[in-house]
């Protein structure tokens, strides 16, 4: 039994779980700088989220490659999920996407990645043949609307841009053709139409308009990130040592915990720490990339694939809106930020992928 257990935890692949614990630990030790009572929160997480990785990793992924009432339950059981959040919830900074349990708070809307995950993993796996047939598109696009509509009204914008980018990275994966691209992409400029003149708020607008004229509230919607680009260029290339960020320590970078945790990690270890968190964060996607090709059947390549699409698109938007050329939209760095919610779904994700790993041995 003890040689079982130890077998199949030597066989997960390590390489991937060396460089979530390293950007892991990067993370903590900006938020012990920062805020040491977080730190012990996000410690707790981060352990228990090592735990879930290997227990996830010992269950059977056959039932969502041929039984489609399973992955339609669970998806079908996310879209009531979030809408009975919707109709419960207490807003936080405006937003309706959160479930407290005491203490606790789940953000329900990560969820939304997940289902969409395995359902396109299973969806494109069975139709990829068909992949140009426009009833498959039109499928795959209601499959997307529907979560980022009860997403969009909440309203979180972040979490929809990822939703569409895993949508529109399952397209490009499946080998769609240009026509049907271009067809995408007018229908999300027409949803995003529809989403600026009856969704969006005031304050969010304002953030996408600030992208492009910063100076014109400094002290308002601009704030964050100029505060963010200042801690960056003033890093040097080693920064500035540990608790020596200013920024943070003199509370002028706002979320320094969460939506600019890569501007206070740059702050105190500088370009040459940056460089390092990023090539880590690379070999892990790559890693990724690796299991999904190695293995012996659709279902899995997809979600290696579609789990790539949402770490990369999580850390483009994070690292975009802390340089200040994406609009601040709140979504964290992947293993990196602070927060329960994005970091339990990530850890799901990671021990289905080393799940793959056991059954590829």
């Amino acid at each position: 039994m003890y040689n079982d257990f130890f077998g199949r935890l030597k066989n997960l692949d390590w390489v991937l779980n060396t460089c979530i614990f390293f950007i892991g630990i990067a993370g903590l030790i900006t938020l012990l700088s920062s805020d040491s009572g977080l730190f012990y929160k996000q410690l707790a997480w981060f352990i228990f989220g090592f735990i879930l990785i290997f227990i996830i990793s010992q269950i059977d992924l056959r039932p969502f490659e041929n039984y489609p009432w399973v992955v339609f339950g669970f998806y079908f059981f996310i879209i009531v999920f979030l809408g009975f959040t919707y109709l419960i919830a207490s807003p936080i900074r405006g937003v309706r996407g959160w479930l407290s349990f005491g203490e606790l708070k789940f953000q329900t809307s990560e969820l939304a990645k997940l289902a969409l995950i395995i359902l396109f993993s299973f969806f494109w796996a069975k139709a990829h043949i068909g992949i140009g047939h426009i009833k498959n598109l039109f499928k795959s696009f209601l499959y997307f609307a529907l979560p980022a509509a009860l997403v969009l009204i909440q309203p979180d914008l972040g979490t929809v841009l990822i939703l569409f980018s895993i949508w529109f990275g399952y397209l490009l994966i499946s080998g769609i053709k240009w026509k049907h691209l271009i067809a995408a992409l007018i229908a999300f400029a027409l949803i995003f139409v529809l989403m600026w003149a009856g969704f969006l708020k005031d304050y969010q607008k304002e953030r996408v308009v600030g992208l492009f004229y910063p100076e014109k509230d400094p002290l308002g919607t601009s704030y964050n990130v100029i505060q963010s680009k200042i801690a960056i260029g003033s890093a040097g290339f080693l920064g500035k040592g540990f608790g020596q960020g200013t920024q943070v320590k003199l509370g002028f970078l706002p979320e320094a915990q969460t939506d600019f945790i890569l501007a206070a990690f740059i702050e105190e270890w500088g370009i040459l720490g940056a460089f390092l968190l990023i090539s880590v964060f690379m070999i892990m996607l790559f890693r990724i990339i690796k299991i999904g090709l190695a293995s012996d059947n659709n279902f899995s390549r997809f979600f290696c694939l579609g789990s790539v699409i949402m770490f990369l698109t999580q850390f483009l938007l994070n690292a975009g809106s802390n340089l200040g050329v994406l609009p601040v939209v709140g979504v964290s760095f992947p293993f990196l930020s602070y927060g329960g919610s994005n970091l339990l779904v990530s850890v799901v994700i990671v021990g289905i992928i080393q799940s793959i790993v056991l059954r590829n041995k």
